[in-house]
């Protein structure tokens, strides 16, 4: 694998509405042997969370969304540049929500404001070295735990609605035995293109397994915002 460099400057920052326009993602796991036994969701799943540079706490890897790529290709491209993981993203959101950094080496817009998207990230492999590394721990926890150690009001909703999520698909994983692999569309991290693979494509009310154009993402992005003191 050839060495990928994180990006760094702000000169091809996305604004609205005087807000950084951020994009980040929940990665997450099975745990091995636990998809087919009769165990809620929230037992079933591990995410990964990582540490902040100068802070004592660990988040979602999450960043700036760039002027050269779909909302989707930088949750994916911040996935691997500040927690070293590859996967399958979903498409649609699960949701938006608006902060302001606590860091003013990090300031959102010149008022502090950021406005994220938040996507769940289905972890396929972990890099041994990835660019933000030294800035960087990674740590795999259970859904109390990440609760427990999500500071913020609006990580806490991203969660809740991740789990309501992951719940769908538990069903799926307990009732489907073969799904048909040409209605599955998922995202490689390390390309950030849309490819075919095993993914559960399914119409709801929430639209979480729907495959959307870029303008329908955040068009059907949760309008449910969550003011608070981000980092």
């Amino acid at each position: 694998m050839s060495f990928v460099t994180a990006r760094t400057g702000r000169q091809r920052q996305r604004y609205e509405d005087n807000m950084r326009l951020v994009s980040g993602c929940i990665p997450y796991r099975w745990k091995k042997g636990k998809v087919d036994q009769n165990e809620d969701t929230e037992g079933m799943i591990e995410v990964l969370m990582i540490s902040s540079p100068k802070r004592d706490d660990l988040v979602f890897p999450k960043g700036g969304w760039e002027d050269d790529e779909t909302v989707t290709e930088a949750a994916c491209r911040e996935a691997l540049e500040e927690a070293g993981v590859k996967g399958m993203l979903r498409e649609v959101p699960l949701g938006r929500w608006e902060f302001r950094s606590k860091s003013s080496n990090d300031s959102c817009s010149q008022e502090g404001w950021c406005r994220g998207y938040m996507f769940s990230l289905e972890v396929t492999e972990e890099l041994e070295t990835w660019p933000e590394q030294k800035d960087h721990n990674r740590q795999w926890v259970n859904i109390k735990e990440a609760f427990r150690l999500s500071r913020y009001d609006w990580m806490c909703k991203a969660l809740e609605v991740f789990l309501r999520v992951m719940e769908e698909d538990g069903k799926l994983k307990k009732e489907e035995n073969s799904v048909d692999s040409s209605s599955m569309s998922v995202i490689d991290v390390s390309e950030s293109q849309i490819v075919s693979s095993k993914c559960y494509k399914r119409t709801t009310t929430a639209q979480h397994h729907s495959i959307l154009s870029r303008a329908n993402i955040l068009s059907h992005a949760s309008q449910e915002i969550a003011i608070h003191l981000g980092y």
